[in-house]
């Protein structure tokens, strides 16, 4: 079988900003999928990533100079922005998308994007501030408006020290699948067109008093994963999710909840689906009588939060006599003894799968990148190797897809 890039031509432009590095590992990774990677570097890209670097993973000469006489003898420039299937720009900083929003061409890159006539898929990647004012906001609408695809930018850490939110450029796998779901034929590669999934993620809110609450570290990273996954395999996805600092992911319905009942709620109403995925973290319990106004520090002794429990969403859903998903999948956040946990929890909650994770502190789960699962069924345990979380999303989907009866992806 052919890999799903096979002889697909793309063109990598690779901005100036520190997330240039992961350009490196795109290029490789769509080389393992058979596409022929040809690149241009930009000369603020050059400060982060070198020309040999970058060509020796693509295994060409990088272009870097508009005035290179060695490929403008016949209009070098011309011929890269149409003998191409698909331009990539990663990063895209906010220099080169206000360039392509205004039409300016004054270096390669920049008249490349303009003079193709390919589609055009950026990667954004800046400083938060940077993303979030309305000048890059501006951009980000009249370059949707021209056609041009997105992906990311994701929440997180940046290179700044002390700095957080929107603006970390999209991981290279995810970049990836964004590129295969763009060369997909319309049905081909879609095992789960014409299926409804329920998908939860993130953790909830269980409100104290109007500022304060109690919570969980779910950063809702393996949930979105598996939504975008979901939708990227044809399926009609709608994901509801707990507050989390994540976009929402492409062609999936967002629902947007804060406590468990908010979240029950909202699933019951999303519902008859054909497979559910309750990769949420929802809280054990909630405060009995949440107070109106802020509670103040008594120095004569400690408030008195009485807990109820909160909802069992899995095992609600799992138990219901109609309505009920084909496949109910639950997740198990354990710290000790994870298989013997999970084998219990599939029992209790009456569901068909647990994935089973270890997220004591030492394993890096809980708002990571990475992730090191189980697949606990009636027929026994399947331990998958550590892998990044959106790997793990489309191995669960390829499983969710050859459940229902469709192949795998």
């Amino acid at each position: 079988m052919q890999p799903m890039l096979a002889n697909r031509r793309i063109l990598l432009i690779i901005g100036g900003g520190i997330a240039a590095y992961k350009s490196l590992d795109l290029i490789r990774r769509l080389r393992e999928r058979g596409a022929q990677v040809r690149c241009i570097l930009t000369r603020a890209g050059h400060e982060f990533v070198t020309p040999l670097s970058v060509s020796a993973l693509c295994g060409e000469r990088v272009f870097t100079d508009l005035f290179d006489p060695h490929s403008e003898f016949d209009v070098g420039h011309i011929r890269m922005a149409r003998d191409t299937d698909l331009v990539v720009v990663a990063p895209a900083t906010a220099d080169l998308m206000a360039k392509m929003s205004g039409g300016h061409a004054d270096d390669l890159a920049s008249i490349v994007l303009l003079a193709t006539d390919k589609p055009v898929l950026l990667a954004p990647a800046m400083n938060p501030r940077m993303w979030d004012h309305h000048a890059t906001q501006r951009n980000v609408a009249q370059l949707g408006a021209d056609g041009i695809r997105m992906i990311g930018p994701n929440d997180g850490e940046m290179a700044e020290s002390g700095e957080r939110g929107v603006g970390r450029m999209a991981e290279p796998l995810e970049i990836v699948a964004a590129i295969e779901g763009l060369f997909a034929k319309p049905g081909a590669g879609k095992p789960l067109a014409g299926r409804r999934l329920l998908v939860t993620s993130g953790p909830t809110h269980e409100p104290i008093d109007p500022v304060r609450y109690l919570a969980n570290r779910s950063s809702g990273k393996q949930g979105h994963a598996i939504a975008a996954a979901a939708a990227l395999a044809g399926a009609e996805v709608t994901l509801v999710s707990g507050p989390v600092h994540l976009p929402d992911p492409a062609g999936a319905k967002t629902i947007r909840v804060t406590t468990a009942r908010d979240m029950l709620a909202a699933v019951e109403k999303a519902l008859p689906a054909d497979a559910a995925i309750f990769a949420a973290a929802v809280a054990d319990w909630g405060i009995a009588a949440p107070d109106q106004q802020k509670i103040k520090k008594n120095k004569g002794g400690l408030p008195s939060l009485p807990l109820v429990e909160n909802p069992d969403i899995l095992a609600t859903v799992a138990h219901l006599k109609s309505n009920r998903p084909k496949l109910v999948i639950g997740f198990a956040a354990e710290t000790e003894k994870v298989i013997e946990h999970a084998k219990a929890k599939l029992r209790s909650k009456g569901c068909d799968w647990i994935v089973a994770n270890d997220v004591s502190p030492q394993g890096g789960v809980m708002g990571g990148d990475r992730n090191t699962v189980h697949l606990v069924t009636d027929n026994g345990v399947e331990s998958w190797p550590p892998q990044t979380k959106a790997e793990v999303a489309r191995a669960l989907v390829a499983r969710v897809a050859e459940a229902l009866g469709g192949e795998r992806p």
